[in-house]
């Protein structure tokens, strides 16, 4: 499945890696398990990582992200991950490669590469990028395989969302034998300071609802300053304070930010996935998200997802 890449890869001597802006564990497990790959397969290679960083997963980066200039991209692969579309990624200055790859697990939109692998049958890219390396024989270090399965852990829940198959335990599984510390993973990930506690208990006495029960939360601009916290633990972050509530299926996470209304729309039962599209963002049926200009834009997908609860009650 993953050849073509596999022969850019060992055709180029430079080698940029992309992954989504705003990244989350997955974009970044991903990003850093197939830099891991390529230098430890070959050492002789330049591999750079590239993009910004979120604070809640700056645990993961065992290096800064590399700066670059316009003309490393020169003769160089720019190699995509975990990004539906070119407007996500992290450094648009990919089109000055010399050649692009692309591989990601969302539902498919367009084609933007030279090559692409996208398959939505994984949970994860990092479960993509550990097919790749199982597959193709490369070698995987334990801090290669560590950045993987934390991907692979924040894009499944824990392994509790009904994207995890049989698959994700085997592709764990083979993980697993590089022998790195879980329990670090999950104290990085799962503990918290007192403030953000609060900050969570503050944002679940936000949660409203619709008449057909689409939750959802609203956060201005003023309040996201106020909170004094980065944009993606308002996002991101906090989306997932209205997963568990009896009796609501789909659920929705708006912020107010300087470049629009972010959009983080779940659900447990529908596929939310073209309401996502209809606003010009994408993802997976059950988890998407999109960028809106104002909060009028942002009240009319609340409409929409308020129609889709209705249609199905």
């Amino acid at each position: 499945m993953f050849e073509k890449i596999v022969k850019l890869i060992e055709k180029y001597d430079r080698i940029i890696i992309h992954r989504h802006k705003n990244p989350d564990g997955d974009a970044l497990g991903s990003q850093i398990g197939l830099y891991h790959i390529i230098k430890d397969s070959y050492p002789a290679k330049q591999v750079y990582i590239v993009g910004d960083m979120t604070p809640r997963y700056a645990f993961m980066a065992e290096k800064e992200m590399d700066v670059l200039s316009d003309e490393d991209f020169a003769g160089a692969l720019s190699i995509i991950l975990d990004s539906g579309a070119p407007s996500l990624v992290c450094d648009d200055r990919f089109s000055l490669a010399a050649a692009t790859a692309r591989i990601d697990h969302h539902i498919f939109v367009e084609k933007f590469t030279d090559e692409e692998v996208v398959d939505t049958s994984f949970e994860s890219c990092c479960g993509e990028i550990t097919a790749l390396a199982m597959e193709s024989g490369l070698t995987l270090s334990a801090a290669g395989a560590k950045a993987l399965y934390t991907g692979m852990i924040t894009d499944s829940g824990r392994f509790r969302y009904d994207s995890t198959s049989a698959q994700t335990f085997r592709l764990a599984s083979f993980l697993m034998e590089r022998e790195f510390d879980t329990t670090d993973i999950y104290r990085n990930l799962y503990s918290d300071d007192l403030a953000n506690i609060q900050l969570r208990a503050k944002f679940t006495l936000k949660i409203q609802t619709t008449p057909h029960r689409t939750a959802y939360i609203y956060t201005t601009l003023d309040e996201l300053r106020e909170s004094g916290a980065d944009t993606f633990s308002i996002s991101r972050g906090m989306v997932g304070t209205m997963s568990e509530i009896k009796g609501i299926d789909t659920w929705v996470n708006f912020t107010e930010t300087d470049d629009g209304v972010l959009c983080e729309i779940r659900s447990s039962k529908y596929n939310i996935n073209p309401i996502a599209v209809k606003y010009g963002g994408g993802g997976h049926q059950k988890a998407s998200g999109a960028t809106l200009k104002d909060r009028e834009e942002a009240m009319r997908l609340l409409d929409d997802l308020n129609a889709l609860m209705e249609e199905n009650q």
